[in-house]
């Protein structure tokens, strides 16, 4: 009995000293300067990435009708048809850190999103309806705690920070923001508000974070939210799922590129 009491002891004690060295590692590397990344930050930052590939060119129609499926139930009663005379595209940080295969931050399965966002950007334009598109690049000052949590921020000096050639319009309005959040401290609200519109697609990257902040905070703007499930993408299936799910019960309606397409190419130019 007693030499068990001081085994459990010995461990507590090794698990306290463990817990107090990662605490002043973490402390240390990051009270020095904005530019150090803690070892507990970096961690993190690696683990939330990467996944494997669950939209592909060859699969996504077939997987986004699955995912769809799942959550269908939670589009009765609710309005599918999009208002072209007060609906905008909104096209989330389609930017080449999210999109380079070379960027640490790559998401996998966006390629096969791509091909549908600029057939929407494409059907917009074309209707002269208004297209937004953000681009995601952060200050000093304005990160916040998007630096603490991924120990890394797009800066306009990254060639990275820039949007897709493939998605670049002279004729989309560019929106810069800083944090998930397409409306926090930006003029969005106020560019909608003055051209009339009331409904909104989201598109791009995140699906679980930017796109699905976004559609939040639309909603509780007053914005009737429409979410393209095979137009956005993320870094696994798990959160992509999830963001659909959450929005579906209570923000957004889940919509596939082929159904607003339809409704689009029904409406005369």
């Amino acid at each position: 009995m007693y030499n068990h009491f001081l085994i459990n002891q010995l461990l507590f004690i090794s698990f306290f000293i463990k817990l107090q060295f990662f605490h002043f590692v973490n402390i240390r590397i990051c009270s020095d300067e904005n530019k150090c990344i803690s070892v507990l930050q970096n961690f993190r930052c690696r683990t939330k990435r990467g996944g494997p590939i669950y939209y592909s060119g060859k699969n996504i129609d077939q997987r986004a009708a699955e995912f769809l499926a799942e959550i269908a139930h939670y589009r009765d009663g609710h309005n599918l048809t999009i208002n072209p005379d007060h609906a905008a595209l909104i096209v989330i940080d389609m930017q080449r850190y999210f999109l380079d295969k070379e960027s640490h931050a790559y998401v996998r399965s966006s390629p096969a999103v791509v091909n549908n966002i600029i057939k929407l950007q494409t059907a917009f334009l074309n209707h002269n309806l208004t297209l937004i598109q953000t681009r995601h690049l952060n200050t000093p000052k304005g990160a916040g705690r998007m630096n603490l949590w991924w120990a890394d921020v797009i800066t306009e000096a990254n060639p990275l920070s820039e949007i897709d050639d493939r998605l670049i319009s002279d004729r989309a309005v560019i929106v810069r923001k800083e944090q998930y959040d397409a409306f926090l401290n930006t003029d969005l609200e106020h560019i909608l508000t003055r051209r009339g519109i009331s409904q909104l697609l989201i598109t791009g990257v995140l699906t679980h974070l930017c796109c699905e902040t976004t559609a939040r905070s639309a909603f509780m703007r007053g914005f009737e939210v429409f979410f393209a499930v095979d137009g956005t993408a993320t870094y696994s299936e798990k959160f992509h799922r999830a963001a659909l799910l959450n929005l579906s019960h209570g923000f957004a309606v889940p919509v596939l590129t082929g159904e607003i397409l339809e409704q689009l190419g029904g409406r005369n130019k």
